[in-house]
This record gives C-alpha cells, structure tokens and sequence, in this order.
C-alpha cells in the first residue's frame, strides 16, 4: 500500500491492530447478519476513543472494492472505523455488495485524518504552487460541489496540476473550472492495513 504519511501522534503498532480488527470484524458481521457492528467505545483505549474521522479502503485482486469514510470528526475513531468499513463494503454506490466468496480476498486499509486546515491562495497557480505531492489530502469545494482525494492518490496521480484537475471532475466540475468561490482544504492521513509487514 502507500507509504505511510504519519499524523504528528501517530498510534502504536497494537492500536492499529485493534483498529483493523474491528473493521474486520465488522465486515464480517455485515455479511453474517447485514448490519455494521456496533462498537462501545468505552471498551477500548483512550486514544481508539477520541473522536476523529477515518476512511476504510478495500482492494481486491489489486483493484479498488470499495471506499467509505468522513472528512470531519464526528464520532470516537474505533466506531467510524467500524462504520466505514461496514458501508465500503456493503454501501459504496460504486460496486455491488460485498459477498462471502470475495471476502478472503480482500485487503482492508485504514486511514486516519487530520484535521482539515484551509489554504489560502490568490489563483490557481499560486494553490498548486502551495500542494504538497505525497502528503497532502485535499477537499475542493465550490458552491454544491464537494469532493475531496486521500494522498494515496498520489501513486497514481503524481503532479499537482493534474492531481487538482482530477479532484475538480470528482467533485462534479470541469478540469479547467476556476472561481473565486474555490474553496480548497488540506489535511494529512496515517494510513496502514492488511498488507503492512510492521
């Protein structure tokens, strides 16, 4: 998977463990009873209970199987973990279902955000001038527009000005689109999952 872009605190070794299990646990919950898992946070550290926002990514066979999560904070990490990885694999609009024959193949990544932090720029060139290639998640919003692109996409999408040109059709605009109502924000990931050797 991607190389880790670490937040400033990032977990222990054991933290991310428990943290893909209970993905897992989830999506496997999900296919025994169609329902997410719920999760008592208490039950788990300090750390897997603070609130902050996750997504849960699955391949399969190397390609993309589904991808599900939030970009603010709205409930303990341990809990959007298990969420997300419930509806990437059953309620990403993308792809259909997951089911019991898939499920040995796939792999589970977590990825654990920062806080979104505004960046201020005068144009176009003066923002792409600002992005930081393979570190930088970022969320584009323009009016009703939204979209937002992990910075796993780096590996695919290694230049910035093309990078930005994906995120603007993501989001529902064209590649060439500008305004001064572009808002754009950025934030950074600790990503881990199943094909981690540590």
């Amino acid at each position: 998977m991607a190389p880790t872009s670490s937040t400033e605190q990032g977990l222990a070794p054991a933290q991310r463990a428990t943290l893909l299990a209970a993905a897992r646990r989830s999506i496997e919950h999900g296919l025994a009873n169609g329902r997410p898992l719920a999760v008592t946070a208490a039950d788990f550290e300090r750390e897997l209970q603070a609130v902050r926002a996750s997504f849960v990514t699955l391949h399969s066979h190397g390609q993309l199987r589904g991808c599900i999560g939030h970009l603010e904070a709205v409930q303990p990490l341990v809990v959007d973990v298990a969420e997300n990885a419930f509806a990437a694999a059953f309620r990403d609009p993308r792809f259909s279902p997951l089911t019991h024959q898939e499920w040995p193949g796939v792999q589970v990544d977590l990825s654990i955000l920062t806080a979104p932090e505004p960046l201020q720029f005068s144009d176009e060139a003066d923002l792409i001038g600002q992005i930081r290639p393979g570190e930088d998640g970022l969320i584009l919003k323009d009016g009703p527009y939204r979209g937002t692109f992990l910075p796993s996409v780096w590996e695919s999408l290694p230049d910035p000005a093309e990078f930005l040109r994906h995120l603007k059709h993501k989001a529902g605009l064209a590649a060439n689109h500008w305004s001064d109502r572009v808002e754009v924000l950025r934030y950074r990931t600790e990503s881990f999952g199943d094909g981690d050797s540590a």
